[in-house]
């Protein structure tokens, strides 16, 4: 049966900026249960929105009436080795399924910078990794089984309706419940990783060699400097090279976490010190290498809380997005705490992936809690627009359904599929009525 909770819980995300509450939990045990609760809702035109970790800075978990939570959805963990396939709960976390597959000497080819995201999250709003050969983590997945806005029970592969599966590995949620992912893995593998400072200048004139020679690569500008931090990672044959526990603990808990929080606390209380600190953190990173399993050099831990915006550009236009970024942060009326990040992808073919048909350089641009963001950010979005960039769907953006369609070229496919599995729109909210249009509410104006 289906678990529910009367409204008794306020939800937030994980970065405190969207706050909201359900008129019922539900925490269904079974695929079968998710069916009966959606089929209940569709009954009485009420609406569901499934809430993972919360890990978007959107508003695109907020329900504003029954919220579902997966994580007591029990579903068979199939592991295939020899074919290297894992079918896994929608509801499982990556964190979990980096150990469930590591067990198994399998591995996930590529993840972003975080593990906190369920599978169903992660999907659903493209999230993505670098490296130029690798699209976002979507392209991974072998099928799919979701529950439909009919309470359909549907499963969809490349092979097995096909245009569901095009559309569905990144839905927003929009066209069912996801309750089981298969995922192509690869066999377990070690990182060689190398970072290193260096002038931005130099980097970006380095650019094609940078992207090119290395399985992974990113890097991190610091604002009101020149400076960059330089990522990459490459596959190896042997864990030869560990960090130490110490050197682990004081670059990546230590200075990354709890000194950097200071600084920025810092510097959201005496912004004029914003620059100095900015430089001062560009330079105090030292270089470093070493090895360890993909995923632990992938991910790392990230608690100091901030707000973002990223958008997934042609790959060509990344340097004159960066030379308009520099001059919005020095024109701002307050200061910018957060580096900037840089990462690239790979084309790939899922209709709303911000990868779609082309090669991607991302930029995304962060602030600390507390501090004023939307100038800046709305800023960087009409460069990046601009530019043919494309908002991630997990992070903060002001386009609507108008703009976007022109945005992605199989947007009314997406459309078309959406109105057959939720032709009641159970599965919207106002954001997505704002991003995708079609709701039963007219659109919200803010994120």
């Amino acid at each position: 049966m289906v678990g529910t909770a009367p409204l008794t819980a306020r939800w937030s995300n994980w970065a405190g900026n969207q706050r909201g509450s359900a008129t019922a939990i539900l925490r269904p045990g079974s695929p079968a249960d998710v069916a009966e609760a959606v089929r209940a809702a569709a009954a009485t035109g009420g609406r569901i929105r499934v809430a993972g970790s919360g890990h978007s800075f959107t508003a695109i978990a907020l329900a504003d009436d029954r919220r579902m939570e997966l994580s007591e959805l029990d579903t068979l963990v199939s592991v295939d080795v020899e074919r290297r396939l894992v079918t896994v709960p929608a509801g499982m976390t990556l964190h979990t399924l980096n150990g469930l597959l590591a067990r198994h000497c399998l591995a996930l080819p590529n993840l972003g910078d975080i593990d906190a995201q369920t599978v169903a999250g992660a999907i659903s709003t493209g999230t993505h990794g670098t490296g130029a050969g690798f699209g976002c983590l979507s392209t991974f997945v072998e099928a799919i089984t979701l529950v439909t806005g009919t309470g359909e029970v549907l499963r969809c592969s490349a092979d097995e309706h096909p245009d569901v599966f095009a559309a569905a590995r990144v839905s927003l949620g929009a066209l069912g419940v996801l309750v089981e992912v298969t995922l192509r893995c690869v066999d377990a593998f070690v990182l060689h990783a190398h970072e290193r400072p260096a002038a931005l200048a130099d980097v970006l004139d380095d650019l094609p060699a940078l992207i090119g020679d290395h399985d992974h690569a990113e890097f991190y500008w610091f604002p009101y400097t020149s400076r960059v931090q330089v990522k990459t990672n490459d596959r190896v044959p042997a864990n030869d090279r560990p960090l130490p526990k110490w050197r682990g603990w004081l670059d990546d808990d230590f200075l990354a976490n709890t000194v950097f929080a200071g600084a920025c606390r810092l510097g959201r209380a005496v912004p004029p010190l914003a620059p100095r600190i900015s430089a001062v953190s560009a330079r105090a990173l030292t270089e470093r290498r070493y090895t360890g399993r993909s995923d632990r050099v992938f991910c790392t831990p990230r608690r100091v809380r901030f707000v973002e915006m990223e958008y997934g550009l042609p790959r060509e236009a990344l340097p004159e997005a960066l030379a308009a970024l520099r001059r919005i942060v020095d024109g701002l009326p307050f200061k910018v705490l957060f580096p900037v990040e840089v990462r690239f992808t790979a084309a790939d073919d899922i209709w709303l992936s911000h990868g779609y048909g082309r090669d991607s350089a991302y930029i995304a641009v962060h602030q600390y809690v507390g501090m004023p963001y939307e100038p800046y950010f709305q800023a960087f979005e009409e460069v990046a627009a601009g530019l043919g960039g494309r908002p991630h769907w997990g992070k903060l953006h002001y386009r609507d359904a108008a703009s976007l369609a022109g945005a992605y070229p199989r947007f009314a496919d997406f459309q078309a599929v959406r109105d057959r599995l939720d032709p009641d729109r159970v599965f919207t909210n106002p954001h997505l009525d704002r991003v995708l249009g079609g709701g039963a509410q007219p659109p919200d104006a803010t994120t």
